[in-house]
């Protein structure tokens, strides 16, 4: 089957092009469409350029279209030659076919491929998985690649409805055992997962890494991550930012610190992963000035509002807080003029800071 008929572009115009993976899944699903990648069989590097592509790849040919600047890669093949991730070796000679490349890939559902005409290739049946909502591994290369475990979650996450087949499962378990899962190292991690947490069902990608046994693995402080699950989606329902998210999921974990420190999380993450649960704690209890201002200094709520407001926030999603009355709290002790009480206090510089307490404290007593 071809890809190479006439075109409207000339860049591709007797080129053997193909959309693969994710856009023609989503086109399946009558999702909307994302970014397109492009698949080229039969051709060079050389042709690529001469053609105005520009080349973008680190350990295969990729290119970019010289206008729209969509991603266009050879088609190739890959073969295992290390540990990990990483060890890979590729080959994109103009003999690779469509199918091979395609075989190559993690998924049935991402291993579907589109003609620019509309025909489809789709050598594995992956849209009989598509209709039967089932993520199923391609071959026995998946287990090559421990990336593909946390890829998985991944699409669990993202697609709540589709169920993960049992000897996909079976297949993750063996490569947990066989070591796979340690050599991830903690970016590849955190990458996957912070897409992961932002999804419909973030729970599902903790599922599926309990299920295979690489939570143990990559997250090993994480023992109690069926109620962080719970939270987490009710946490992707009320549209939480990541920080948020990624501190309710350490909000039972052991030494929060050392998993924020494993995974080399952003600051705001990690901050908001250690303060949360001191939030939940004082909350019940700050129904008074003092404890509330006790409260908004002892998270920094004065120099970053908006961090204290998003901590709030993620409080809610697991206790009762009226985030709006605490926003008002905080606007009223913002609104001290810390400016005036020093130059009233010019003469007696230890007052200053006594002084700005009892006017913030007063600033939250009842009108």
């Amino acid at each position: 089957m071809s890809g190479g008929a006439a075109h409207d572009d000339p860049a591709i115009d007797g080129l053997q092009v193909y959309i693969v993976g994710g856009a023609v899944r989503d086109e399946l699903l009558g999702l909307p469409p994302g970014d397109r990648d492009w698949v080229v069989v039969g051709a060079s590097p050389a042709d690529m350029t001469a053609r105005g592509f520009i080349p973008v790849g680190g350990d295969f040919p990729v290119f970019l279209h010289p206008r729209s600047k969509e991603e266009y890669a050879l088609a190739r093949t890959e073969r295992k030659s290390g540990v990990g991730y990483k060890g890979f070796t590729f080959y994109t000679g103009a003999d690779v076919t469509l199918e091979q490349d395609l075989q190559r890939r993690d998924l049935t559902v991402n291993a579907i491929a589109r003609t620019p005409e509309g025909e489809l290739v789709d050598p594995l049946d992956g849209q009989a998985d598509v209709r039967a909502r089932v993520l199923r591994h391609v071959g026995t290369a998946f287990a090559e690649d421990p990336v593909r475990i946390l890829r998985l979650g991944r699409f669990a996450a993202r697609f709540g409805d589709f169920r993960v087949a049992d000897e996909t499962l079976r297949l993750c378990r063996d490569m947990v055992a066989a070591g796979e899962a340690d050599a991830l190292v903690p970016e590849r991690v955190w990458k996957e997962l912070s897409r992961a947490l932002m999804l419909p069902r973030p729970a599902r990608m903790l599922e599926v890494l309990a299920q295979t046994g690489a939570l143990a693995r990559v997250m090993p402080q994480l023992h109690a991550w069926q109620e962080a699950a719970a939270d987490l989606d009710r946490a992707a329902a009320a549209g939480l930012p990541l920080a948020g998210r990624y501190a309710l999921m350490c909000r039972r974990a052991d030494a929060r610190d050392a998993l924020s420190q494993r995974l080399r999380v952003p600051t705001d993450c990690a901050d908001q992963a250690r303060l949360l649960p001191l939030v939940l704690e004082a909350l019940p209890h700050a129904a008074d000035a003092a404890r509330q201002l006790a409260l908004i200094e002892r998270c920094d709520g004065l120099r970053k509002p908006q961090r204290f407001i998003e901590l709030l926030e993620a409080a809610a999603v697991v206790a009762e807080v009226d985030v709006a009355a605490w926003r008002a709290r905080l606007e009223a002790v913002r609104g001290v003029d810390a400016g005036a009480i020093a130059q009233a206090c010019a003469g007696d510089p230890a007052r200053i800071k006594p002084a700005l307490h009892e006017a913030r404290l007063r600033a939250l007593a009842p009108g």
